[in-house]
């Protein structure tokens, strides 16, 4: 027998059916990659994807923040709004780089690579330390990752968002920074006053301008209104690239010989005196201020050395700063600013100002280079200067007395009126043959 012939049509339509089922299936793995796509995209996952880079390019590679966020966000083309996020992600991930490591690796076997943590990083720092949502924080950042790590990013971040406050394993790693810093600056500031001044050098700094338009920090404005000179003195400003004090100091009609060891931030103060219109007022010399290249019998009225220095007091500017400084570089740098001063006062005229400012918080680097210039001989004077008060300083309860918070760029202290009639001839170290750094924060 022959069997009964299936209908030609009925093996069309079934075809026809088989492919509109093939065809509803591309269109949604279609759907399902574009959407994937869009969302690696989206402006949220780029800010993330950028953040994470500058984290570890800062961490791995020792890559300078003030140096690599900026130029990075210059090539970028983000909208003025994502290139702030992007700068307090990179910026404030680097500042609670230890904090965000432990909150991490509490939920990690092995180490994750340097992709995977820089990723980890940034999203433990929203969840820890931004009021960004958490599933807007997970997401973003799980979709900045390759997709190869997303899945482990995404596990470890969940376990984050899930969790309440941590109960932290020691103040330093609550803090952020290296177990030598919290007890330098707790020996000497106490432990309260230095767990109060690194919590507020965590936190995202102001800026602040001059009246001429200049970006500069307040502790550095109260530098240059310390040295008050008269209008016509003359004022020398060792260590002054790139400008910042020397052309404030010359706003005051004084003339400013600005000097610093490194050509390039020489050229820093020519550029910037001539951009506010000072360039008459303001010269620059490159030399090393150890050994200074002014004649004998050259006095100035007014000097300011404004040293290099461990820079302490100015963590929350430079939020990769207390990752690079070691507890070595405080003695070295306080033997390198005793060789300055020692230096200056070979060209402070009798009668004539001697200021000593850094930007640091160590006893060594402060109150005890101030108690060696006051035991080099008694023709040297202590100058009276009244303490600055502002609504970022405290009085009460700030890292200590005399100190600018470390807020605001940490300390001006150990300030010198002299000598009378000579330098003074007494103890203490000579000038030294190291060529110094001759930077000074400006």
């Amino acid at each position: 027998m022959h069997g009964k012939p299936r209908p030609q049509g009925s093996r069309a339509q079934g075809s026809r059916a088989q492919g509109s089922r093939a065809q509803g299936s591309r269109a949604q793995g279609s759907r399902a990659q574009g959407s994937r796509a869009q969302e690696t995209r989206s402006p949220g996952t780029r800010t993330r994807r950028l953040a994470a880079e500058l984290v570890r390019r800062i961490s791995d590679e020792g890559a300078y923040s003030n140096l690599v966020v900026p130029a990075a966000l210059d090539r970028s083309e983000l909208p003025e709004r994502d290139r702030r996020l992007v700068t307090e992600l990179a910026y404030g991930t680097t500042r609670m780089r230890r904090a965000c490591d432990w909150l991490v690796d509490r939920h990690v076997v092995s180490e994750p690579d340097p992709i995977a943590r820089s990723l980890l990083r940034v999203g433990a720092y929203q969840l820890a330390f931004t009021s960004i949502p958490p599933y807007a924080a997970v997401s973003a950042t799980v979709a900045a990752a390759p997709a190869r790590l997303r899945p482990f990013v995404n596990a470890v971040l969940r376990k984050l968002a899930s969790e309440h406050a941590p109960e932290w394993p020691s103040e330093a790693v609550r803090l952020s920074c290296p177990d030598w810093i919290l007890e330098r600056l707790g020996e000497d500031l106490g432990p309260q006053r230095a767990a109060a001044a690194i919590q507020a050098m965590n936190e995202a700094p102001e800026v602040t301008l001059r009246g001429d338009g200049y970006v500069q920090d307040l502790a550095s404005q109260w530098v240059a209104a310390t040295v008050a000179p008269r209008p016509g003195e003359v004022v020398v400003d060792l260590c002054a690239g790139p400008g910042g004090k020397a052309t404030a100091i010359a706003t005051s009609g004084a003339e400013v010989v600005a000097a610093d060891i490194h050509l390039s931030r020489a050229k820093l103060v020519v550029a910037n005196a001539a951009r506010l219109g000072l360039g008459d007022r303001v010269g620059a010399v490159v030399a090393d201020s150890t050994r200074l290249p002014f004649g004998d019998g050259q006095g100035f009225d007014r000097v300011l050395v404004d040293a290099p220095c461990s820079g302490l007091g100015t963590m929350h500017r430079r939020p990769d700063l207390r990752w690079r400084v070691s507890e070595e570089d405080v003695g070295e740098l306080a033997a390198l600013q005793r060789r300055l001063l020692r230096s200056a006062m070979g060209v402070v005229r009798p009668g004539g100002l001697l200021c000593y400012s850094v930007c640091t918080l160590t006893d060594p680097e402060t109150v005890e280079v101030d108690r060696w210039i006051g035991s080099l001989s008694p023709r040297w004077e202590q100058a009276h200067i009244e303490p600055v008060h502002d609504d970022r300083t405290r009085s009460g309860d700030g890292p200590a007395d005399g100190r600018v918070d470390g807020r605001v760029d940490g300390r001006v202290d150990g300030r010198v009126d002299g000598p009378v009639d000579g330098p003074g001839d007494g103890p203490g170290d000579g000038p030294g043959d190291g060529p110094g750094d001759g930077s000074g924060v400006d």
